[in-house]
């Protein structure tokens, strides 16, 4: 009998040309969670996910379902799969679900968070897990620009130029912009998600915070709905796609909220 598994998946996304699965020889976190449940399954699996990452994006709650007719436990689907991942993606939580769910059409929500590492010398050991700035970014003024992202909007100025999305209005239910330290967090969920949005968000907020413009721009660059006056893409090491919501009878496993980063700083202050 087939039947329907959920899993959460943490992944880093340095050495990926983003989650789906390319044309044979690119690396893809998809392509390589599917080989290690083909293992366990004995069996070809296909997976989808909650939310396509880019290239160099980070995941600490990626949620995926696939079908199998074979019976495992939660061990297998975990300390069984990740017996043949690398070490840089993990499945954290496996649950089944009813035949009903679907990870990205059932998901009521996605959040991302963006980590800005503001500081006059670069760093080492994060350096693929943050964007470095030299710039001294203030973090109060980032956040009062980012109000106006709230509500439903048309976010052209926000999409890459190669969006595949039937259309740019999507709706923002929270916006936070959080200091930490050297550390800027942006916590940002939607309902959805355009192709670079949090990025391209990341890119206005670093600007205005850095003093280059003010903070009414952020409204001019929305209402303009042209991509060619949002300024730059902010780079994708600091992005981490860190939970999705979805209605309570699924019973949808959870994870911490990611990254591991922002719980440890955050902790740290209390």
């Amino acid at each position: 009998m087939t039947k329907k598994v959920v899993l959460v998946v943490e992944y880093n996304g340095s050495a990926y040309k983003g989650w789906q699965a390319q044309k044979f020889g690119v690396p893809s976190v998809q392509e390589n969670l599917e080989k290690a449940l083909a293992v366990i399954t004995n069996h070809p699996v296909k997976v989808i996910c909650a939310g396509r990452t880019d290239s160099g994006v980070h995941a600490s709650a990626q949620v995926v379902h696939f079908e199998t007719d074979v019976e495992r436990n939660e061990r297998a689907w975990t300390l069984g799969v990740n017996t043949y991942l690398p070490s840089d993606i993990s499945v954290v939580a496996a649950r089944n679900v009813s035949d009903d769910f679907h990870a990205r059409f059932s998901a009521v929500s996605r959040r991302y968070r963006y980590v800005i590492y503001s500081s006059d010398l670069r760093p080492a050991i994060l350096a693929k897990g943050v964007t470095w700035t030299y710039k001294k970014l203030d973090a109060d003024v980032m956040k009062e620009a980012a109000k106006v992202f709230l509500g439903t909007h048309d976010f052209t100025s926000f999409r890459a130029v190669g969006c595949q999305a039937n259309t740019p209005i999507r709706t923002v239910l929270n916006f936070n912009v959080q200091k930490l330290g050297q550390y800027i967090v942006l916590d940002v969920r939607a309902n959805a998600f355009l192709h670079h949005m949090i990025r391209n968000f990341a890119g206005v907020l670093m600007t205005i915070g850095a003093g280059e413009k003010p903070i009414s721009w952020a409204k001019d660059v929305l209402e303009a709905k042209d991509r060619c006056q949002g300024g730059i893409t902010a780079p994708p090491d600091g992005l981490y796609f860190v939970d999705a919501q979805y209605p309570e009878p699924f019973n949808v496993p959870t994870a911490p909220l990611g990254t591991s980063l922002f719980t440890i700083h955050r902790r740290a202050a209390l």
